[in-house]
């Protein structure tokens, strides 16, 4: 389950309906799959083969067109990071900065371990979701944010978007006194 880390005040949120209340309270959508739908030889694997990642996709298939149709999502894949991942250290230097999408940025986390840092409203500011096997986060469109890896260093997530072809991070500058 996800574990929400205030950064201001060193608050600790856990527990699903905790987790889910406080999200949705910062607009943030977060629900939960049954992460052993994840085949038995895709688990504990983290550098996948096209058709690994079709394998993943058809497991979760009801839960993925759910989520789609409830809010627009129009195409989905799975994205592998671990330490055999190329050019790991450039990726995690691009998502390590605070950025906006056009659109929401979605996760399901379906195997190892991720963190998203929000912006929350003015009295929470930045957060850390701790996210496992089996959370979804939804983070909405133009809210600052970025991902990183745990310390174990292996996720594996299928992500949905509106539109692909413009999910662009847009960098986020913080406005003075904010």
């Amino acid at each position: 389950m996800a574990v929400i880390k205030v950064r201001n005040t060193g608050e600790v949120i856990e527990g699903k309906e905790n987790v889910a209340a406080f999200l949705n309270k910062q607009g943030v959508l977060y629900e939960h799959w049954d992460a052993r739908k994840l085949p038995a030889h895709l688990q504990n694997k983290f550098v996948l083969t096209d058709e690994e990642k079709a394998d993943i996709l058809a497991a979760f298939q009801s839960e993925i067109e759910d989520l789609a149709k409830r809010r627009g999502y129009q195409a989905w894949d799975v994205v592998a990071l671990c330490e055999q991942t190329p050019n790991l250290e450039e990726l995690l230097k691009k998502f390590e900065q605070v950025h906006t999408h056009t659109e929401d940025e979605v996760r399901a986390i379906v195997a190892g371990h991720g963190i998203f840092v929000i912006k929350g409203d003015e009295q929470t500011g930045y957060f850390d979701v701790e996210l496992e096997a089996g959370d979804v986060i939804s983070v909405p469109e133009g809210n600052p944010h970025f991902f990183t890896l745990m310390d174990d260093r292996q996720v594996v997530a299928v992500r949905l978007f509106i539109d692909p072809s413009g999910w662009v991070a847009h960098p986020y500058e913080e406005k003075e006194g904010a």
